[in-house]
C-alpha cells in the first residue's frame, strides 16, 4: 500500500526502526523531548514572569526587561522559522535556551544592585534567543506528528512544557514561605530558576532533525535536510502577503497580549508573595488540563477535520467570554489608584480571585493550544511550519512588547481587561474563516494536494512538500 516498514539514514546508511512508538526516533519521544527543553527553559521563565515583576517588588525593571525582550523576539521570531532551517535543531534550540540563563542571572543580580541596564540588556539577548527556541519548538510540535493526531501531541507538549511552571511556582512558595510580608524572592530562587534552565540547554542537544525522525507508518517528517540563506528571507518576505497568516495575525497579537494584565494586576496586586507562587502552581497546572481538553475536542469530537476546528473555536470563544466576564467582575472594586488589601492563601477571600487566576490560565493553553492546531493543519513539512510558527510567534511577541509598556505607563487597569478581551473576541471569527477556507478534511492541505501530483509514486510515502 505504498508504506514502508522502516527508512534509511541517508547520512549513516543504516535502517531506521519505525516500529515502536516510543524509539528514539519516534515523533512521541521527540516531542515530548522538546517539551522537557520547554520545561526547563521558558516553563520556568514563566514561573518567573508569574510572579509579578520578576519577583522584585517594583515591577518597572521587569516591565522594561519584558518590552526589551518582546521587541527583538517579534523580530527574530519570525526569523527564527528560517534560521531553523538552515542550521537545524541543536545550534538553533541550544543558542535559544542558554539566553534563558542569563535572563534569570540578571534578577539575581538586580537582587543585590537594584540597577536595571543589566536586565533589559538580558532580555533583549532572551527575546533573540526566544525566537530560535519557540521556531523550533513549533516547528517540531507542528510537523512531526501524524496529520490526524496533532491536537493530541500539541497537548502532551503543553502538559510537559507547562509542568515547568508548575515546579517554578513551588520553588519560590517553598523558598519564600515564611517571608509572607517579603517583597522580593531570595538569591535561591533565582539561582533554581537557572539550575533547570541550565539543564533545557543540555536536553535541547537531543533533538532529532526532521529527515531522521521516522512515524508508525514508515514515513519520514520530512525528506530536505537544509535551506539556504536566500530561500529563507524570500519565504520569510512571502509570509506577510500570505492570506492565512494575516487572518492569524489578531490571534497571534492577542496571545500573549494579557499576560502583562494577569500577572501583575491579578496575581502581582492581589496576592501576598508566598500566595503568588502557590497561584502559579495552580496557573500552569490549568494550562496542562486546558490544552488537554482541547487537544480532545480537536482530535477526537467528530470524524471531520474541520467540523473538530469549528467546534474547538466555538469552545474556546464561549469559554473565553465567561471567564473575561468573571474577570470584569473582579476587577471592578480596584485599581492603580485605590490598590486592594494583598491576599493570604489560608484567608477566606482567596478563593474568588484564586479561581479567576486558575481560570485564565486554563484559557491561555486552549486558545494557544487551537492556534497551534490550526497553524498544523496548513501544512505538513517542518520548512513550512517553522516559517508559518516563527512568523505567529513574532507577531505574539510584538503585542506582548506593547502590553508590557502599556502596564508601565499605568495604563488604567479596566482598560487593559476590556482590551484584552476585546483582541481575543475579535480574533475567532478570522480563525473560523481560516479553517472553512484552508483547512481539507482529508487531512491534506490545498498545496499538498497539487504538490503531490508531482512526486513520483514510489516517493509518496515521504513528505517532501516544499514551502509556500
Amino acid at each position: 500500500m505504498g508504506i514502508e516498514v522502516g527508512a534509511r539514514d541517508e547520512e549513516s546508511g543504516t535502517e531506521l526502526s519505525s516500529k515502536s512508538r516510543f524509539r528514539y526516533n519516534s515523533p512521541l519521544v521527540q516531542v515530548t523531548l522538546i517539551g522537557l527543553v520547554c520545561f526547563c527553559c521558558p516553563g520556568m521563565f514563566n514561573a518567573l514572569s508569574g510572579m509579578g515583576g520578576g519577583g522584585q517588588v517594583d515591577p518597572t525593571a521587569a516591565n522594561n526587561a519584558n518590552t526589551a525582550l518582546y521587541t527583538t523576539f517579534a523580530v527574530f521570531g519570525i526569523l527564527g522559522g528560517g534560521i531553523y532551517n538552515i542550521l537545524g535543531p541543536h545550534l538553533t534550540l541550544a543558542a535559544g535556551c542558554s539566553t534563558y540563563v542569563l535572563y534569570a542571572g540578571s534578577f539575581l543580580y538586580y537582587n543585590h544592585h537594584q540597577h536595571q541596564a543589566f536586565a533589559i540588556v538580558a532580555g533583549g539577548i532572551l527575546g533573540i534567543g526566544a525566537g530560535l527556541l519557540w521556531a523550533g519548538e513549533g516547528a517540531i510540535m507542528t510537523s512531526y506528528p501524524p496529520p490526524n493526531r496533532k491536537g493530541t501531541y500539541i497537548s502532551l507538549f503543553w502538559s510537559i512544557f507547562n509542568m515547568g511552571g508548575v515546579i517554578g511556582g513551588l520553588i519560590p512558595f517553598i523558598l519564600n514561605y515564611h517571608r509572607n510580608e517579603a517583597a522580593s524572592v531570595n538569591d535561591a530562587t533565582y539561582i533554581g530558576f537557572m539550575c533547570f534552565m541550565t539543564a533545557g540547554t543540555l536536553l535541547s542537544f537531543g533533538i532529532l532533525p526532521a529527515n531522521r525522525v521516522i512515524r508508525v507508518d514508515g514515513t519520514r517528517c520530512t525528506n530536505v535536510k537544509y535551506s539556504s540563506v536566500s530561500t529563507e528571507a524570500a519565504e520569510i518576505l512571502k509570509l506577510f502577503f500570505n492570506w492565512k497568516m494575516l487572518l492569524i495575525v489578531p490571534a497571534a497579537w492577542a496571545s500573549n497580549f494579557f499576560y502583562s494584565y494577569q500577572f501583575n494586576n491579578v496575581n502581582g496586586l492581589l496576592f501576598n508573595l508566598r500566595t503568588r507562587g502557590l497561584n502559579n502552581v495552580f496557573y500552569w497546572g490549568a494550562q496542562m488540563l486546558g490544552s488537554i481538553g482541547i487537544g480532545y475536542v480537536l482530535d477526537f469530537s467528530f470524524q471531520s477535520r474541520r467540523m473538530r476546528g469549528f467546534v474547538g473555536i466555538g469552545v474556546v470563544a464561549l469559554l473565553g467570554s465567561a471567564i473575561w466576564g468573571g474577570g470584569l467582575a473582579n476587577q471592578l472594586p480596584y485599581s492603580h489608584d485605590d490598590p486592594p488589601k494583598k491576599l493570604d492563601f489560608k484567608e477566606s477571600a482567596f478563593a474568588g480571585p484564586f479561581v479567576l487566576y486558575f481560570s485564565y490560565g486554563l484559557l491561555d493553553a486552549m486558545f494557544q493550544s487551537m492556534v497551534y492546531w490550526i497553524i498544523g493543519a496548513l501544512a505538513d513539512d517542518s520548512q513550512t511550519l517553522s516559517r508559518y510558527s516563527g512568523f505567529y510567534k513574532g507577531v505574539q511577541s510584538a503585542g506582548a512588547a506593547v502590553a508590557w509598556q502599556v502596564d508601565t505607563h499605568k495604563v488604567p487597569l479596566l482598560s487593559q481587561l476590556i482590551v484584552n478581551w476585546s483582541l481575543t473576541t475579535v480574533s475567532y471569527p478570522l480563525l473560523v474563516l481560516l479553517v472553512m477556507l484552508a483547512v481539507k478534511d482529508d487531512n491534506k492541505t490545498e498545496d499538498e494536494t497539487v504538490k503531490e501530483a508531482t512526486v513520483p509514486s514510489s516517493n509518496k510515502d515521504i513528505t517532501t512538500a516544499k514551502s509556500t
